[in-house]
């Protein structure tokens, strides 16, 4: 009954606001601007499981391709511009931070810079600490007063959370809030490059650049140890949305040995229906945790369900473009080239990150890998990719109905 009542609802609201649907197999997805064809940062199904995929925002974006030149001074004066074209002027080293999001949070945490932070998303509970930090989430988005209030010198934005929410940002910008806006995650490498990013917007060069220098030595190792390894074909699946081409779980999926299957036919995050499920056959299955794989014919049909071949992953570590989504990666390389990921944690033993101080010395730190996830309780909120203004508002209300189940 209370299934029947988020399947009606979410009909209800995909009616309202137009969300494409993902065509069968063979048929090539059209996308535009804040469709549900990019998922985002800032909205859930529920809330907490569908937080930080980026939409395709409703302007034209630059990438985040590491921070500028001059980078390498880490001296303000700064100015740089975002992905909606904006100029932003940083006076000062920014020591009051407000993140909009859990990704750009999660980065702060993972760079040493979480004292900086003032302020955070009520999705971002996760994070040791993040409860003592003021929540600028409102209803549908930020909250301006909340945000101001905190007194930022720097506001952190999700390219979701500027697609459904710009005038709110604007408005923060309005009140001579220095405000960045980044673009849509597609790959691991635009996690590393946005790290790096935040790391020169913060005054965190160093630091940045080195979580970023780890992020992409990781990959490194994990396509090394896949060299000459056949990889079989994959499906991420979330509340009956996909992972296409260009995104960022797609990407996630291929780092960690699989054949994305959904890219071939779909752009973005879109909705799967059991025809295409049934053409792309996957061999295994990737799910957040607390996201089950439906139950139907066209899903027990497939050797991924009858082999019980389904990675089940932290939604923190697969949906949020963050420096911990590495980790992910990991999991799903141990469950399906296991040889593959004993190789790449040699690898990653052997090349553990070194740092190399003023007096010439080497320090190592051991890298992060694969840990085993267990399925959390029902009460348990995690957080993970949103979409564009129409599926954020899907998710919202699928989000409050799941939420109201485990009341």
């Amino acid at each position: 009954m209370q299934r029947s009542a988020v399947v009606l609802s979410m009909l209800l609201v995909v009616a309202a606001v137009g969300v494409a649907v993902v065509p069968a197999a063979g048929a090539t997805a059209a996308q535009s601007p804040g469709s549900a064809g990019h998922a985002a940062d800032d909205a859930a199904v529920p809330a907490s499981d569908v937080e930080d995929l980026d939409d395709a925002p409703p302007y034209d974006h630059q990438s985040d391709s590491g921070a500028d030149s001059d980078s390498e001074t880490c001296t303000f004066p700064y100015n740089t511009t975002d992905a909606t074209g904006a100029e932003v002027n940083l006076t000062s080293d920014p020591d009051r931070i407000v993140t909009l999001n859990p990704s750009a949070a999660q980065t702060m945490w993972e760079i040493g810079a979480r004292e900086e932070v003032v302020g955070v998303s009520q999705y971002a509970s996760y994070l040791e600490g993040a409860d003592e930090r003021t929540n600028v989430s409102g209803a549908g988005g930020p909250s301006v007063e909340a945000v101001l209030n905190a007194t930022p010198d720097l506001v952190l934005v999700p390219n979701s959370s500027y697609g459904a929410a710009s005038e709110r940002v604007e408005q923060i910008r309005a009140q001579g809030v220095p405000v960045y806006v980044f673009g849509q995650p597609e790959s691991l490498e635009f996690v590393a490059d946005k790290t790096e990013r935040i790391g020169r917007l913060t005054g965190n060069c160093e630091a940045g650049t080195e979580r970023a220098d780890e992020i992409r030595q990781s990959v490194s190792d994990m396509e090394q140890a896949l060299e000459g390894t056949e990889k079989p074909v994959g499906l991420n699946v979330f509340y009956g949305y996909t992972s296409g081409a260009n995104t960022f779980i797609g990407d996630l999926m291929t780092t960690g040995g699989l054949q994305n299957g959904a890219a071939e036919n779909f752009t973005g995050f879109q909705m799967i229906n059991d025809e295409a499920v049934v053409q792309i056959n996957p061999e295994w299955i990737v799910v957040p945790v607390g996201s089950s794989v439906p139950e139907t014919a066209a899903y027990e049909s497939t050797d991924a369900v009858r082999e019980d071949n389904v990675i089940r992953v932290e939604t923190n570590l697969l949906q949020q473009p963050a420096p911990r989504s590495v980790q992910a990666a990991e999991t799903i390389l141990e469950s399906v080239h296991p040889e593959a990921y004993e190789e790449y944690r040699r690898l990653q033993s052997e090349e553990s990150t070194v740092t190399t101080t003023g007096g010439g010395e080497r320090t190592a730190e051991t890298r992060t890998t694969a840990e085993t996830v267990t399925e959390p309780s029902p009460s348990t909120t995690t957080d993970s990719p949103g979409f564009g203004p129409a599926a954020a508002l899907v998710a919202f209300v699928v989000g409050t109905l799941f939420a109201t189940r485990r009341d």
